[in-house]
């Protein structure tokens, strides 16, 4: 999949302003954004079914604007919000959408690969919310798309079938299908995809691994343990050749050499006989990166996140 130059305008208002990136065979993508950055828009593009003003776009080799039966064939979709009919057994509601493609993959066979085997009779009123969010993976998967997009697919998930669904997900991946992640949860994308794209304002911030967004913005682990009686930051500071501070008790610097710092704190302590407690390296989190990259409003998405 490439997209290249994209842009989208609603009247005078242009919400891409010429967005390029590329999706890899057998990768999973993740797509992040605040609300209104231009996430929907892009992924309506890239599934037919929403025309763009500018640009080009390739999807398995076809631009979607001019999209054929055969073509759809070969995407699976999963929808942020999918209603299906609560009446219907899960078993009816695969084997009815396995109608609309030509070459369906066998409907146990889906029902089995998203864990509902044992749910196959069972009503989709009667589904926990994780079980549904299953049964919309397996709507997606039974025409064995090769592109699966999936948008948001774990809001209102509890932990537990949050990590259900990541473990459907990579299994996913280890057969084959590449898959576009669109999600506001920052663990989600940091385990789940090996790319990341962070759109802000109809325009891509930046885009790479979680390690390499990190990178690209100079981020620092910090590195800290408790201050003991008398302890001295001016010292440590000339020997690590970094500022070190003390705040509520707790020593702490910032490092761009985990590794060699961590060596030379403890070669320090050894020398001075001394015990570092609660001594923590932490690396900076992809909620660090996507809030500077995304803004101020970024930080108010992640803090309502459950």
């Amino acid at each position: 999949m490439t997209v290249q130059n994209l842009r989208k305008s609603y009247g005078e208002r242009e919400r891409l302003h010429g967005i390029s990136f590329e999706v890899r065979a057998g990768e999973i993508l993740g797509f992040l954004g605040t609300n209104g950055a231009g996430k929907t828009t892009t992924i309506e593009i890239l599934e037919g079914y929403r025309p763009y003003n500018a640009g080009a776009v390739s999807v398995l080799g076809v631009d979607p604007a001019k999209a054929t039966r055969a073509w759809r064939n070969r995407i699976g979709l999963v929808l942020q919000d999918c209603e299906l009919d609560p009446a219907y057994s899960v078993a009816e509601t695969v084997t009815m959408f396995a109608r609309y493609f030509d070459a369906p993959t066998d409907v146990a066979a889906t029902i089995d690969a998203v864990g509902l085997s044992a749910k196959a009779n069972d009503r989709v009123g009667r589904l926990s919310g994780g079980q549904k969010r299953r049964l919309d993976v397996a709507v997606g998967l039974v025409g064995d798309p090769e592109i699966l997009f999936l948008d948001e697919p774990t809001t209102g998930l509890d932990p537990i079938a949050r990590r259900e669904m990541w473990t459907m997900i990579e299994g996913l991946r280890d057969a084959g299908k590449t898959i576009f992640l669109t999600t506001h949860y920052m663990d989600e994308a940091e385990h789940l995809a090996d790319r990341i794209i962070i759109l802000r304002d109809g325009t891509i911030a930046a885009q790479g691994t979680a390690d390499e967004l990190s990178a690209a913005l100079g981020y620092r682990a910090t590195v800290s343990f408790d201050a003991y009686p008398g302890f001295s930051a001016g010292e440590l500071a000339g020997v690590l050749g970094r500022p070190v501070v003390i705040a509520d008790a707790v020593a702490r610097f910032e490092s761009p050499d985990v590794q060699g710092d961590l060596e030379a704190l403890l070669r320090w302590a050894r020398a001075q006989a001394l015990t570092l407690a609660n001594l923590q390296a932490i690396q900076p989190s992809l909620d660090d990166v996507f809030v500077s990259l995304a803004g101020e409003s970024a930080r108010d998405e992640l803090e309502v996140e459950p």
